[in-house]
């Protein structure tokens, strides 16, 4: 389908492009190659000839058929421009409008090149495919999830960098054939490996049910569409919604300015919270996976890797698994409980909702904790729901710390409260729930405060 030849002479606005976007959408595929993208690049100059021949053809029959119509010349020179009065030009495809065919001076609006290369928006126009969005899915009960890859759905390594205690896995690897049923393949075209997260398919089947889902990585747009193959071998999640560090708009960040639904009805599922400065409050914050040991070097882990002691993450009770049961509660919450109007409603405020009960109730003092780290300990705990306080006090329940020799500590022993390492808030924010204090206890030493 091509937007230009395919758009009404007169438009009525911009109601016919979301045509075009939503059978975009349905019909583009991961499947679709580069070659296929810079072939319709390649198009621009026929479409512009089509388009003005069209209107050119459209404008003489109008003119010699209906009366009080003003003849509109329209001059098909190479350096002429195309005007369609009325046309507000909600977009481009290279150069021409999306709606009339007009040709264009200059760049403006935000890219969407992860739909159809070369198309770019201008702010109204996705305000109203947003709108559009929004409605659809509210009213059949969806909200949009926008999944990071590496270390969150899964882990790649560079078929070099495997540890000589990993080289067991390139006899153990799953047919490219049949990825549906594997977790670990050699994707020897570009030198990789990559690995599934455990219970990441019923993950994407159960989640598709109440989200729109979209793929965000930093990685390149060959590497985003190889991943999206993997996890979605049949197109039925994420269609044309890939997007990758060439689609976004801020060098070393991610944005919600590129995805097609409101700020206040996505959530976001990402290892990296620094990628998201500007949305944080849509941010679920993922437990990232280390599979292969490049993982945890680049991490600055010192420790072997799952693939090393030929482990994995606990299929039903790992990092996906648990945030399925909270994303569940998050859609649940926002649909069934919520009072008011539907596009009214904020999922960053239910968000914030069911991530503040954690932790209620804990009374938190901090023991001898590096001074770097203990601000963001402090925020996590706080909005988890915890109190924390300078001073001790006899309503403190939890005492923080790696060493159980402070005073604070020796306090928290002699008077009964819950003594525990740093992970313990860690854990309860990965895993979105108050973690067993017996499994954080810090072990007696002899150092004095």
């Amino acid at each position: 389908m091509s937007v230009v030849t395919d758009s009404p002479v007169h438009s009525s606005g911009s109601d016919d492009f979301i045509d075009y976007l939503n059978e975009a959408l349905d019909a583009s595929s991961p499947n679709s190659s580069s070659d296929e993208e810079a072939e319709n690049q390649d198009e621009f100059e026929d479409l512009s000839r089509n388009k003005r021949r069209k209107l050119e053809s459209t404008e003489e029959t109008e003119g010699s058929t209906s009366e009080g119509i003003v003849e509109q010349k329209l001059v098909v020179a190479e350096s002429s421009v195309v005007k369609v009065d009325g046309c507000t030009h909600p977009g481009t495809f290279g150069k021409l409008c999306i709606s009339c065919g007009e040709i264009l001076d200059g760049e403006s609006g935000v890219t969407f090149g992860y739909i159809h290369k070369g198309l770019r928006l201008h702010e109204e126009e996705i305000s109203r495919l947003r709108n559009t969005e929004m409605n659809t899915f509210l009213f059949s009960k969806k909200l949009f999830l926008v999944l990071d890859l590496d270390h969150t759905l899964l882990n790649t390594t560079i078929l070099g960098q495997l540890s000589s205690e990993e080289l067991h896995l390139l006899n153990e690897t799953d047919s490219l054939e049949d990825v549906a049923k594997g977790s670990l393949f050699k994707l020897e075209h570009m030198h990789m490996m990559t690995k599934l997260r455990p219970f990441v398919r019923t993950f994407l089947k159960e989640a598709s049910a109440m989200f729109e889902m979209y793929i965000y990585t930093m990685g390149d747009r060959p590497y985003a569409l190889e991943m999206a193959k993997l996890l979605d071998p049949q197109g039925e999640y994420f269609n044309a919604k890939v997007i990758s560090r060439d689609d976004g708009t801020q060098k070393h960040q991610k944005g919600l300015d590129v995805v097609l639904g409101r700020d206040s009805a996505v959530l976001i599922l990402d290892d990296t919270e620094h990628a998201w400065m500007k949305h944080k409050n849509n941010l679920i914050l993922m437990e990232r996976y280390h599979f292969f040991a490049s993982s945890c070097r680049q991490f600055g882990f010192n420790c072997k890797s799952l693939a090393e002691t030929k482990s994995d993450e606990n299929e039903t009770d790992g990092a996906l698994a648990k945030i399925l049961e909270v994303l569940k509660q998050v859609h649940c919450t926002f649909f069934e409980k919520l009072q008011g109007d539907l596009v009214d409603r904020d999922v960053r405020q239910v968000l914030s909702s069911v991530r503040g009960e954690i932790l209620s109730g804990c009374v938190i003092i901090f023991s001898r904790i590096n001074h770097l780290a203990l601000p963001t300990l402090k925020r996590i705990a706080e909005q988890l729901g915890a109190t924390c306080l300078t001073e001790l006090d006899p309503t403190v329940t939890h005492v923080v710390a790696t060493d159980a020799g402070t005073e604070k500590a020796r306090w928290a022993v002699k008077e009964k409260k819950c003594l525990v390492h740093p992970r313990w808030i860690e854990a309860a924010n990965y895993f979105w729930e108050k973690q067993p204090e017996e499994n954080f206890f810090i072990k007696k030493t002899t150092t004095q405060s």
